[in-house]
């Protein structure tokens, strides 16, 4: 199966119908890391004054006469507990919101480059993006990251939605950090975070202090005809002082296009709208009760996307530096809505938790294949050349339920018992469209293909989480989760090129997930620790076609890790290193049958690697950081339907890539701080496809500058920004565009963001 490839044969178009892990989309979603400059993520810069701060206590501005210089704690809720970063026995990376607003991200592909062993994969707009974690690639049906908005779930669990293309991707701001959880996390959140986890994490409303922040900004981007702009404001109000806080926020981010159109001369067609809105209350009785209420909303809206027309031969522009050839516009709209409620009940002698969150998400889609189709109505006997789209729409309503008893943290024996129940209700609808090239239909051509394809997912889980400390040096932690899942599945299908009718399945399974891991204190600051983790993508029903299995199991990941976190000289020197061995069981890869297409359990692989990230302050206010990662994803065994055999590398998966940072603050008289930073992000080349396919396309490694700097003092901040300094033009996807027959016409290729110039200021009064 090559999942996510665009439209290409009749007999392809049967396997859209298929499973939506194998739609077989404009390109294959992907994109290594894009733009901008950040930190290094474990030890974060403490941010100049009057700027909020992303973690509890945090340390003096740098530079402050008098003032100890030492580096900030960071705290993440990667088990579900407050912890410092240093001390969780597993790999994490964290960005905050200093960082965010710094670098002016609006996407994730903003700051993915500086997170060791994270890949996102765009194509060409935000929200259309795929994650990847230790060299899983998306390349089943199913997500290989799960995603969270602070204790909820985002996204589907099944196979219909197709949630390797369309990963959750927000607009982050008024968000207190991002947290990236290395996985599998099987235990401790459940289906899809075989490779880690991605949390969003908003920012509390505060019970004591009256805020508000206005703000905006330009930018401008190589070849767009247009500036982009951008607005936000934030509030916060105490309700009842002490009880009862309110926070509301408002942003919108204008994108310039930067991309032409041959066909019609039209200037950068691939202009995009991002929104985003969020309410939080929180309600804090007493030291013992904290309800936290949260509605939050985003929508993205994009006219075309980020694509350049390249030769297939030479990947040079066929029609000059940033143009595509585009007979029918490709729109792009993304909408989710969260209501989330969770409540905090410290009962003395343990902590009671219920998270629960209700989530809708809409996502709406046409691609242009005129190229591949526009020669069909010829082959029907009509007259003439046509235009031709292929519409997805995604709607899936997502239901969550989590209750937990988190043991008192100040003795030996620490535990954790939970249950999760999540029901998902999704409908899928595709169509393959050919009209004249007045848009009007062809008298006498019949419907193409249309189908319609609802699904539910319906999963309850018991887990349990302990830890025991030996001595003050060596501890034990483990975990297990039992997991079943219920799911149903549907094929409307009518058109000419498909198998017409009404098909239903179903699928029941059961999963245990277990975690293993020892501790041992090397010295106060220095940790080492080793863990073996499993986790899950869940299987579902399947097509119902000859040879083809009514149902697909689970794909299974088991982890090997062991790692080391360190820091020395008062805090001023951070090092953290962390080896893996993956293996990845019962892949879901396609199968063909007859010109239509199935899931089955046929893929094996493994990932090797190692991560590192280090941090060094060398004087007062200025540090520097440095990310790395080595990533050997292959496959262990031949994989006839993605055309792979036994030690090809997996798709989208650079070798090696790595940042380095720098960060200079200074006090500029009593009141105002100043700061200035530099990043330089390195990406190795990839591969589109396994290494065997053959219409696999090398990308090219890349490196890439970025600047960034803000003078602030308790009210003001202003900042400016410079994403892909030396305007590099390199391609993170290419994508093959076919004839009816296969035969490639020519390339599609999605660049990194071109050199992007902009400046922000933001008031707080």
């Amino acid at each position: 199966m090559k999942t996510r490839k665009y439209i290409r044969s009749i007999d392809t178009v049967a396997l859209v119908l298929g499973f939506a892990g194998a739609l077989t989309l404009s390109c294959t979603r992907a994109a290594l890391a894009q733009d901008t400059p950040t930190t290094n993520q474990s030890v974060q810069p403490t941010p100049p004054s009057g700027q909020s701060q992303a973690t509890p206590s945090p340390s003096p501005s740098p530079g402050q006469p008098g003032e100890e210089s030492t580096t900030e704690r960071i705290v993440v809720t990667a088990n579900k507990v407050e912890e410092n970063i240093q001390d969780v026995p597993a790999s994490i990376s964290v960005i905050d919101d200093v960082e965010l607003e710094n670098l002016h991200a609006t996407s994730l592909t903003d700051f993915a480059p500086y997170i060791p062993g994270l890949q996102v994969n765009s194509a060409g707009t935000p929200g259309q993006t795929s994650i990847a974690l230790r060299g899983l690639s998306p390349i089943t049906a199913g997500a290989t990251v799960a995603t969270y908005i602070d204790e909820t779930p985002v996204g589907s669990s099944g196979n219909f939605q197709v949630s390797p293309s369309f990963e959750l991707d927000l607009l982050p701001y008024d968000i207190r950090r991002v947290e990236v959880l290395r996985g599998p996390q099987g235990t401790l959140y459940g289906a899809n975070s075989v490779g880690g986890l991605l949390k969003y994490v908003t920012l509390d409303p505060s019970l004591d202090t009256r805020e508000f922040h206005v703000g905006g900004g330009l930018s401008g981007v190589v070849n767009s005809d247009e500036p982009g702009w951008d607005v936000h404001i934030s509030g916060n109000l105490p309700l009842a002082h002490d009880q009862v806080g309110l926070r509301a926020s408002y942003t919108r981010n204008e994108i310039p296009g930067f991309i032409d159109n041959v066909v019609n001369g039209e200037k950068s067609i691939n202009h995009g709208t991002q929104q985003g809105a969020l309410i939080a209350l929180l309600w804090q009785p007493n030291e013992s009760v904290r309800l936290r209420v949260t509605a939050l909303g985003q929508k993205i809206d994009s006219d075309n996307n980020g694509y350049v027309a390249l030769d297939s031969k030479t990947k040079q522009p066929l029609f000059g530096d940033l143009t595509n050839e585009v007979f029918l516009d490709e729109p792009f709209t993304k909408t989710i809505g969260l209501i989330a409620a969770t409540l905090d009940w410290n009962l003395g002698w343990a902590t009671f938790t219920s998270a629960t969150g209700y989530s809708n998400t809409k996502t709406d889609l046409r691609i242009d294949v005129t190229p591949t189709y526009g020669e069909l109505p010829a082959l029907l006997g009509l007259t003439g050349t046509g235009l031709s789209g292929f519409d997805l729409g995604l709607n899936l309503d997502k239901f969550s339920q989590e209750i937990r008893l988190t043991s008192k943290r100040d003795g030996r024996f620490l535990w954790q018992l939970g249950a999760f129940y999540t029901y998902e209700r999704g409908v899928q609808s595709q169509a393959l469209f050919l009209n004249q090239l007045d848009g009007t239909p062809f008298a006498g051509l019949p419907e193409l293909f249309k189908a319609v394809l609802p699904s539910t997912y319906q999963e309850g889980a018991l887990f349990g989480n302990a830890s025991f400390k030996f001595t003050d040096r060596l501890s034990l932690a483990a975990g297990l989760r039992f997991s079943r899942n219920d799911q149903t599945f549907t094929e409307i299908a009518s058109g000419i090129l498909v198998p017409n009718g009404t098909f239903p399945s179903g699928s029941r399974e059961n999963v245990f997930d277990y975690m293993v891991s020892p501790e041992f204190k090397l010295g106060k600051d220095q940790l080492l620790y080793a863990r073996i983790a499993t986790g899950y993508q869940p299987g579902g029903p399947n097509v119902i076609l000859p040879g083809i299995p009514p149902t697909v199991a689970s794909s299974t990941v088991t982890s090997y890790e062991a790692g080391l976190k360190s820091e020395f000289l008062d805090h001023r020197v951070l090092f953290d290193i962390a080896g893996y061995h993956i293996d990845w069981s019962d892949i879901q890869v396609g199968k063909t049958v007859n010109g239509n297409s199935g899931l089955v359990n046929g893929g094996a692989a493994t990932s090797d690697g190692v991560e590192m990230t280090a941090a060094f302050e060398p004087v007062k206010g200025l540090r520097f950081g440095l990310n790395g990662a080595y990533t050997n994803a292959t496959l262990s065994g031949d994989a006839p339907s993605l055309e792979g055999r036994a030690g090809d590398r997996l798709p989208f998966i650079p070798e090696f890539s790595g940042s380095a940072t720098a960060d200079y603050y200074v006090p500029l008289g009593k009141k105002w701080n100043a700061h200035a930073g530099a990043g330089f992000r390195w990406v190795g080349d990839s591969l589109t496809e396994v290494e065997s396919s053959s219409t696999v396309v090398r990308l090219d490694s890349y490196g890439a500058l970025d600047l960034n700097a803000d003078v602030s003092n308790d009210r003001w901040t202003i900042r400016a920004f410079v994403k892909n300094v030396t305007d590099e033009r390199v391609y993170q996807n290419i994508f093959s565009i076919t004839d009816l027959s296969g035969n490639t016409l020519f390339l599609r290729g999605v660049p990194i963001q071109p050199r992007t110039v902009g400046v922000e200021i933001d008031f707080k009064f």
